[in-house]
Order: structure tokens, then C-alpha cells, then sequence
């Protein structure tokens, strides 16, 4: 099978999640090829992006910001490709129907990647480039099946900006609409997605890479960890406040933070503020390999997602599936669908959005109770095993391929 990904950056750190589908899918025996508007040239690289030499896989959809280039630029693709795709080149420039995106040249090199290109799939992540998928499907330079899978931001932060009617046409030119979580598929349904066209298809994780701590809770005093990048919606405001709580009774309790993002100098500055330096530290992006040896090291997953103040929502957030696996407990938030996946008190603790007191509380229970943590860690290493297993979730992915693959085409 030959499958194109679609998606808005590559190679990015913090989406494992569609390089651990890319990875899987190759290991399946399927042709994959990557479709990106950016590469955000981050300063570390996941080993996997090496191991599979992705990079050469890669075709980035990139329009010159300077005019004149974008002109020249058109121009000479248009000269070398109209006589063998005179419609698609045509359809491309057609300003009536598409308009600043075809005339300002964008949408013919967001195409011209795919000229010469057949597939059988294009599976787009996330909604926005679910849309532009829509695009190249209409305009026939997409001739197979258009796949597009949701995951948070997507459905929250798009739609209050983009209206509750932005994803109609995906909804009419997509075959298969892939949420990640049945909150998600909820909130597809009210805008309007066909049922039939909906499957909840979970994110997961490379079991093999994530084994059970073989001594658990071994630290006097647990070591807490927080992983992702410094924006509002991951609440890490919350847990640090809540360790100032415990500070006094737990003085030697530790957090780190494993991210970067807008909100650095903020928290560092909160930090500062309720005397944390010696105990909760910042300490930027890590690689894949990197991120799995602080986990083994920490005890205690802190994911206190909340809903921003633009209105932007997590999905469910692979960390605490990566946290479980190695049997830590988490503590997280009822945030959209993330009790999907932590049972409340049985594979960790769910609390309120930004309830400081509440964080406290349930880390102050899991420090005092080794035991429970020990149980709650067991817990949630088996459900990961039974539902977040990415190379059982890559093989239900190609099922869901071939069903389409045998449907015929919407009229």
C-alpha cells in the first residue's frame, strides 16, 4: 500500500506519535511517504527519524515568501508540468473557487509535490491539514482515499477561531474521520461529521521501549516529573503551586519539567517566586531516548491539563500513556478525553482543572502510600498494554485502510 502523511511539521519532538505510526507502517511493508509545510529545526533529532532515514522521505510543501520568487517560481513549474497535468494545473489557479490560496501561487506548490504522485492513502493529522487535503482531493491531484484524524487542538482552539462550519467540505470530500478519543467523536457528530465515516482510532506507544521499572518507588522522597511543552493547556502552573503546598512537610521533594515553550520565563519567574529553585527545575526540550530515562528515574506523572484561555484543548496527551508503562501513577485532570485512559483512582488520580489544592492532596496521598503507587503503576502498565500498544493500534490503522480501500467513492 502507498500512503501519504500529511502534516504541518517534520521531524518534530513532540509528535512521537505520528513518527511512531510513519515507523510502524514501514515495518508493516507499506510505502510511506511524509508531505510537510515546515521543518521546524529543532535542535535534537528522535533516533528514529536516522534509523529510517525519513528525512529522505519527506517533501515539503513550502510557498517563497517573496513575491517575486513565488512568481518565477510558479511560472517555471507551470511550464514544466502543464502539458502532462493541464487540468490539475488549471483547477490550481482557479481564483473563483479557491481564492488568496490560488492567487497568490499557494495552493499550486502545496500540489506541486504531488504531481507524478500516485497514492493510495492521504492521511492527514489534524483537521487544518485534513482541509488542504480536501483541496488537493477536489482539485484531482489526490486520487485515492483522504483519511484525516483529530486531535485536540483541532477541535477546540480551529473551530472558536475558524467557526463551526470550517471542517463542512473535509466532512464532504474526507472518506474516514479518525478522532483519537471518544470525547473527540462526540464533538464531530455535533458538527455535523457523518457517523458512518467516523472511527475513534487511539495514539500509542512503543511498548518495547517503555519497561516496567523493575524496582519501584525506591526514592525516599518520590521524584515528580512533568513532560510537554510550556503552554497554558498544560497546567504545569498548577503543579508547581501545589508543590509550594507541600514544601514545608515534604522539604526535599523534587519536579522536574521536561519542555520548552512561550511560557518559560513565566513559570521560571513563579518558580523564583514561591522560593522552587531548589526543588523544581526546567530543563528544556529532551529526545525520545532522553525523555525515557527520566521517566524510569521519576515516580510520580504530573499532567494537570487545562482548557487555555483561547479556548485550546489536549487530546490525550502520550506522556501518561509512556508514564504507565513503566508503572508510574499519574495525576492528570477531567479534561476532555483523558479519563479514557486514567482510571480515577485505580491507575491514578484525576482532579478538577487548575484545583491547586486537589494536586496537593493527591501527591500528598501517593508520597504517604508506596503501596497504592505500586498498585496504580501495575494498573496502568496493563491497560496500556491492552489498548495503547502502537503496534497493534498500526495494524488496526491498515484494517481501517483496506475498509475504505473497498468502499467505493462518495458521490
Amino acid at each position: 500500500m502507498k500512503i501519504a502523511f500529511l502534516v504541518s511539521s517534520f521531524p518534530k519532538l513532540s509528535e512521537t506519535f505520528i513518527l511512531n505510526q510513519i515507523t510502524g507502517l514501514i515495518d508493516l511493508g507499506h510505502d510511506v511517504e511524509i508531505f510537510a509545510f515546515k521543518n521546524p529545526e529543532e535542535n535534537k533529532i528522535q533516533d528514529d527519524v536516522k534509523k529510517y532515514n525519513l528525512m529522505n522521505r519527506v517533501h515539503y510543501l513550502t510557498t517563497p515568501k517573496s513575491k517575486i520568487k513565488r512568481i518565477f517560481k510558479a511560472i517555471n513549474i507551470i511550464i514544466k508540468n502543464f502539458y502532462r497535468n493541464p487540468i490539475i494545473i488549471s483547477k490550481s489557479l482557479n481564483f473563483f473557487k479557491y481564492g488568496k490560496k490560488a492567487l497568490s501561487f499557494s495552493l499550486l506548490f502545496e500540489i506541486y509535490p504531488f504531481l507524478n504522485n500516485e497514492f493510495d492513502i492521504l492521511h492527514c493529522h489534524f483537521g487544518p491539514n485534513g482541509k488542504v487535503g480536501a483541496t488537493l482531493k477536489d482539485i484531482g491531484v489526490i486520487k485515492g482515499k483522504l483519511l484525516t484524524s483529530f486531535h485536540g487542538t483541532d477541535m477546540s482552539k480551529h473551530i472558536l477561531k475558524r467557526g463551526r462550519d470550517t471542517y463542512n467540505f473535509l466532512f464532504k470530500t474526507g472518506d474516514s474521520f479518525l478522532p483519537i478519543s471518544n470525547y473527540w467523536k462526540k464533538s464531530l457528530i455535533e458538527l455535523g461529521c457523518p457517523k458512518d465515516k467516523i472511527t475513534v482510532h487511539r495514539m500509542g506507544i512503543e511498548l518495547k521501549n517503555f519497561n516496567l521499572k523493575k524496582e519501584l518507588y525506591n526514592n525516599e522522597i518520590p521524584k515528580l516529573i512533568s513532560i510537554g511543552r510550556l503552554v497554558e493547556k498544560k497546567g504545569f502552573e498548577y503543579a508547581i503551586r501545589a508543590v509550594a503546598i507541600l514544601i514545608k512537610e515534604f522539604p526535599h521533594i523534587e519536579y522536574n519539567i521536561i519542555g520548552d515553550g512561550p511560557l518559560k520565563e513565566q513559570l521560571n519567574n513563579l518558580i523564583s517566586k514561591l522560593g522552587l529553585e531548589k526543588n523544581v527545575k526546567i530543563l528544556g526540550y529532551k529526545i525520545y531516548e532522553e525523555v525515557i530515562k527520566f521517566l524510569y528515574e521519576s515516580d510520580i506523572l504530573l499532567a494537570p491539563s487545562v482548557t487555555s484561555q483561547d479556548g485550546d484543548q489536549e487530546g490525550i496527551p502520550i506522556v501518561l500513556m509512556e508514564a504507565m508503562a513503566m508503572g508510574l501513577p499519574v495525576i492528570s485532570s477531567f479534561h476532555t478525553g483523558i479519563p479514557e485512559l486514567v482510571m480515577n483512582g485505580e491507575s491514578g488520580f484525576l482532579v478538577s482543572e487548575k484545583d491547586v489544592d486537589s494536586i496537593a492532596d493527591k501527591i500528598r496521598y501517593l508520597i504517604n502510600n508506596p503501596e497504592k503507587r505500586k498498585v496504580m503503576g501495575l494498573k496502568g502498565r496493563k491497560i496500556i498494554e491492552q489498548n495503547y500498544n502502537v503496534e497493534i493500534l498500526n495494524k488496526q490503522l491498515v484494517r481501517i485502510y483496506n475498509n475504505i480501500l473497498e468502499k467505493t467513492s462518495p458521490s
